[in-house]
């Protein structure tokens, strides 16, 4: 069985165990083992920075033994993805591993960009007066080719396909 690194901010909802539950069993149905950062057992060490560092370190372990990394690329706080999954999704790639991605919202940037910030349709920057990207993507172009579905449901059976 081919297993799924599960990438993305679902660690942070309200209920994270549950939402990695979720995740793995919709894995299962695909006929995957799903692989969630939180599955880690992590000890608890007396500095914050020590923690966060085996965090990182136990979650590049699971991306490495994984065969597939699928990545919830959903706005995170803001606009963009979440920055720690996106490092996991360019470090999955540098490994070849294969990585397939989800977002619900699949506009072109600029469109996307206009309404979240408000700006006019014809609008050629952004609030910060940085120019907006128009590639015809919906996301970042160094990773927007991984986005191949709406939610994880939808891109674990576009796994599926490729991988059954």
């Amino acid at each position: 069985m081919k297993t799924i690194y599960l990438a993305g901010p679902d660690v942070f909802e309200p209920d994270p165990f549950a939402a990695g539950e979720t995740l793995k069993q919709l894995c299962t149905a695909y006929g995957f083992e799903g692989l969630f950062p939180l599955d880690n057992a992590i000890e608890d060490f007396d500095h914050p920075h020590k923690t966060a560092e085996a965090i990182r370190q136990a979650n590049i372990d699971l991306i490495r033994r994984a065969d597939i990394v699928m990545a919830n690329l959903n706005p995170f706080r803001g606009f963009e993805p979440d920055s720690g999954t996106v490092y996991e999704v360019g470090f999955a790639e540098a490994l070849g591993k294969p990585v397939f991605a989800y977002a619900a919202d699949r506009r072109h940037m600029p469109e996307r960009l206009r309404a979240h910030q408000q700006l006019a349709p014809d609008d050629l920057q952004c609030r910060e007066g940085k120019s907006i990207e128009s590639f015809a993507l919906s996301h970042n172009l160094m990773f927007a080719h991984t986005v191949v579905a709406e939610d994880a449901r939808s891109c674990l059976r576009y796994i599926a396909e490729r991988f059954s």
